[in-house]
């Protein structure tokens, strides 16, 4: 499983939080009672956390190719060793060849070794290096069944078979379950069709008959309602007490429970997703964060038109 990635500000994160700040201010300086209100926002929060999201998957891209480049690391170690070289002079000779992401690990485990550095140890700090957990595995197998006596060469031979197995089994997965993944993705969005649908055009319908029906022939109200369906509160941004109250009636009224609803189903769809498609939750709360977002646009977009 490869690591979450480390978070790291740096300037273009912060050009990210000031450009949603100021979405933030030109919404509500000018759009504060428009359709457009919540859909600005939710816009800002994506324009803050998307730079920081890219980061992830940029890194959780550049381990998949470290992950699927040691193989061949191995295969031509494994290799140099068989045909009589010593394996520190064998590192240093398979350096030279191109390993994509994994080079500039190489091409460091090879100066280590040349260094003087003994071989266990510029293993140990080439998997850290690397900060991928199958490397960290494969090494760790590596050092202690060579301890134990072990021909390292047949060692190197069962770690290579190992990972070649595993990425055949892991990319064979990926393809029998990308049409499911598209699937829940089309399955999802007409779920917001729906939803749109009923708010938009049901719900007005059947309001309107309720209220014909609480009306005599000549206009006037002959019945009571115990309670009424409150389909649209409008958010009172005057105090904080009154936005309070507001929000609060907002939760309970048609549009929110719609809102929210959707939120739950597209967090969940994510989860299952990311699940089904990747074997990570990790991957799944990306999936979710995607869903969740969108929701949230289109849904309140469609609200406020």
């Amino acid at each position: 499983m490869i690591k979450m990635a480390k978070i790291e500000t740096k300037p273009r994160h912060l050009a990210a939080i000031i450009a949603a700040f100021m979405i933030i201010i030109i919404d509500i300086v000018y759009f504060p009672y428009t359709p457009w209100f919540t859909p600005l926002i939710i816009v800002s929060i994506t324009v803050a956390w998307l730079q920081y999201w890219l980061d992830f998957f940029m890194e959780n891209n550049r381990q998949k190719q470290i992950e699927a480049h040691f193989p061949d690391f191995v295969r031509n170690l494994v290799s140099s060793v068989k045909s009589g070289m010593p394996i520190s002079r064998a590192i240093s000779h398979v350096a030279e060849t191109n390993y994509g992401s994994l080079s500039p690990y190489v091409k460091k485990l090879a100066n280590q070794v040349e260094w003087g550095i003994p071989l266990h140890k510029a293993l140990l700090l080439f998997g850290e290096s690397t900060d991928n957990n199958v490397i960290k595995r494969a090494i760790s197998t590596v050092i202690e069944a060579e301890m134990s006596g072990g021909n390292i060469e047949d060692v190197l031979d069962s770690v290579t078979n190992s990972l070649v197995e595993i990425k055949k089994i892991k990319e064979k997965r990926k393809a029998a379950v990308f049409s499911q993944t598209v699937q829940s993705y089309i399955i999802f969005f007409v779920f917001l069709g729906v939803i749109i649908v009923i708010q938009n055009m049901l719900i007005p319908y059947v309001l309107e008959l309720q209220t014909s029906s609480l009306l005599g022939g000549g206009g006037s109200l002959i019945a009571q309602p115990r309670a009424t369906i409150v389909q649209k509160v409008a958010v009172d941004f005057s105090s904080i007490s009154s936005f309070i109250v507001s929000m609060g009636d907002w939760f309970i009224s048609l549009n929110g429970i719609f809102l929210m609803l959707a939120v739950i189903q597209g967090f969940f769809a994510g989860v299952v997703i990311g699940k089904l498609s990747e074997g990570s939750l990790k991957y799944g709360l990306k999936h979710s964060l995607i869903l969740v977002t969108i929701t949230f646009f289109i849904i309140t977009l469609a609200q406020g038109f």
